[in-house]
């Protein structure tokens, strides 16, 4: 059964079950105890501040495969889908990525000098080696899944400082590696409310309003280790 097939089957069953709906109560943290301070919490925005992130980045399922989606799902301490780390400990520059050969020299050009990152599923603190990216080069409404980190531009993701319309930076679109539009980079975007979606997948657009007025919905912050 190809990975696709065995998402779509385990989702029905949730469904039925509501074992993932985003509609019940969960507690506000996130990051087993295994992964710890470690483990990275990406949030919206849109749904969620430092103090209390809503809505985390998350492996569907858990499924430690390529191909399987990245979604936006409440904090739970008891959840290793939500185990992602950062590789290299936090970011470094575009241009160090370029010089491991892992941007293209166009990328490297627009965004040398701006942070990145590598984004890692490690449930319970252990590495799998796949990291949520874009499976092709970036187009309009792709959808993040897991891809192996060692594959170049889908799995970087550029922290768009200059693009942050905050003054404290404290938001920033997360621009994909791969992109080949540099007016309006292809950026994770949350679309609808994930409290009334299932399982609401990441996708990447073209960001709007872009440097001054981008809106939440493209604007994203981090927390490393447990939020309580």
């Amino acid at each position: 059964m190809s990975i696709r097939s065995k998402v779509l089957a385990a989702a029905a069953t949730l469904a039925i079950a509501g074992g993932l709906s985003t509609a019940g109560t969960l507690p506000a943290s996130a990051a087993t105890p295994q992964c710890g301070q470690a483990c990275i919490q990406i949030f919206s925005k849109e749904f969620g501040t430092p103090a209390s992130p809503g809505f985390i980045e998350t492996v569907f399922l858990g499924i430690p495969a390529a191909g399987v989606p990245t979604i936006l799902h409440r904090p739970s301490s008891a959840n290793p889908a939500e185990d992602l780390i950062v590789p290299t400990g936090g970011p470094v520059l575009v241009s160090e990525f370029y010089a491991d050969g892992m941007v293209s020299a166009a990328v490297n050009r627009h965004y040398g000098s701006e942070p990145a990152v590598q984004v890692e599923y490690a449930p319970y603190g252990k590495l799998t080696g796949l990291c949520a990216a874009v499976a092709i080069v970036a187009y309009q409404n792709e959808g993040l899944t897991l891809q192996p980190c060692t594959t170049p531009g889908t799995t970087v993701w550029i922290i768009d400082v200059n693009d942050s319309p905050t003054t404290a930076h404290t938001y920033w679109p997360l621009v994909n590696g791969s992109t080949t539009d540099f007016t309006h980079p292809f950026g994770m975007t949350v679309q609808g409310d994930p409290a009334r979606s299932l399982f609401p997948q990441i996708k990447v657009r073209h960001l709007i309003g872009n440097p001054a007025d981008v809106p939440d919905s493209q604007l994203w912050g981090s927390i490393f280790g447990p939020v309580s």
